[in-house]
């Protein structure tokens, strides 16, 4: 019996003597850092991965982006001129990313009807449209120029600097933005950050007309003022339109020298790009120092400029697709196809060519003469420009 008493006791002794450094262990465990295999791992490929503009979003976008249909993601980089009637069953239909409005889309209405049919189109699918107009100021004002729905004209730029300097330039780009926005309307297609000093330039009257320095300010101040104002920047038109012709109604072709654009016409963008501005605009140019068989919308050469040496890592968007310069181009190629393999996230077409354009990248991918990876990756940029744009918060 003694005998049993004393083994019991050794026994309980054992057991309080290792009680403590077993707990001990346990929250030493529990401190440590996690093992490598222990961390999760972006979804995002690795070589998307970036600390761009929206990189904060990159991972709920991509998550979004692979629950869409391929119709859905063509759909998602389409920015449509919207239609002279049933815009939000095309918009439903094709799952359009954004519509472009122009003057007819403002025309004989009032605030409230404009208002209320930007809201619809808005609001016509789960991912919200985004709405985009040009509002340069000067020979192009789409709503400004309507009485009924403003009280005055946007004056040039260069109107507007020359009467007030940057002071005058700030407090406009702020009257813009607030405009713009009382309409529900969140991408301008503004500004003009080309250089042009040369009264016979086709880009003279809807440049500022001023040297590069006082373009660079004038780009700072418009981006930093108008998203400020929730009114996304579009820095245009890349890579500087120089002294070219109208691109609408023929080809330009820009034979000036690289160092030329770097130490010229980059600038602007570099100032607007460092400003945080959302998109840029590439024109449809042929710049003969970059790319000599292509506009510079269907250039991959230009886009890699714009990607790599200019660090942009927003929306890239093209001019009008419509466009008699693009068409030339082509050699038969669809011009969405085209666009979408130079690196464009984003296109702007008409509503008259966007079944064929979507048919068209439709069939490239099931071809694979588009990987749809490419698409992928334009979407998944797209959509977390959407959640920054919304502060993160889901699509409703």
């Amino acid at each position: 019996m003694k005998k049993c008493i004393l083994l019991l006791t050794c026994l309980l002794c054992l057991c309080s003597c290792t009680d403590t450094p077993v707990q001990q262990s346990t929250v030493q465990e529990s401190s440590a850092e996690p093992s490598m295999e222990e961390v999760s791992e972006s979804p995002v490929p690795q070589d998307w991965q970036d600390e761009g503009l929206f990189s904060e979003y990159y991972e709920k976008a991509y998550e979004t982006m692979l629950t869409m249909s391929l119709d859905e993601k063509i759909g998602q980089m389409l920015y449509a001129r919207c239609p002279d009637g049933d815009a939000v069953a095309m918009a439903q239909q094709y799952h359009l990313g954004g519509y472009v409005l122009f003057g007819r889309d403002f025309e004989d209405r009032s605030k409230e009807e404009v208002t209320e049919n930007i809201l619809s189109y808005i609001h016509s699918q789960k991912i919200p449209m985004t709405i985009a107009v040009d509002e340069e100021g000067g020979d192009v004002v789409r709503i400004s120029s309507k009485p009924a729905l403003y009280d005055k004209e946007f004056a040039s730029p260069r109107d507007i600097f020359s009467e007030g300097g940057m002071t005058a330039i700030k407090e406009n780009a702020k009257a813009l933005a607030e405009m713009l926005q009382s309409f529900h309307i969140d991408v301008n297609f503004a500004p003009v950050c080309d250089i042009s000093l040369n009264e016979e330039d086709f880009m003279y009257y809807r440049s500022i007309g001023q040297d590069t320095d006082t373009v660079c300010e004038f780009v700072r101040e418009f981006v930093r003022t108008a998203q400020e104002n929730s009114v996304s920047a579009t820095l245009k038109h890349f890579p500087g339109y120089g002294n070219n012709v109208d691109t609408h109604t023929g080809i330009a072709i820009d034979e000036r020298a690289y160092e030329t654009f770097a130490t010229t016409d980059f600038k602007p963008f570099e100032a607007g790009i460092a400003e945080n501005a959302h998109l840029v605009m590439v024109s449809h140019n042929i710049v003969n120092c970059m790319d000599d068989t292509k506009p510079a919308s269907l250039s991959p050469k230009v886009h890699e400029i714009l990607r790599d040496t200019l660090g942009f890592t927003g929306i890239v968007v093209t001019d009008d697709l419509e466009m008699d310069a693009i068409t030339a181009y082509t050699n038969g190629t669809s011009p969405a196809v085209a666009a979408i393999l130079a690196g464009n996230d984003m296109l702007t077409i008409g509503d008259t060519m966007l079944e064929e354009a979507v048919t068209s990248v439709k069939e490239a991918v099931k071809d694979g003469t588009l990987d749809e990876s490419l698409l992928d990756h334009a979407v998944m940029r797209i959509l977390a420009w959407k959640y920054a744009k919304n502060n993160g918060t889901d699509f409703s």
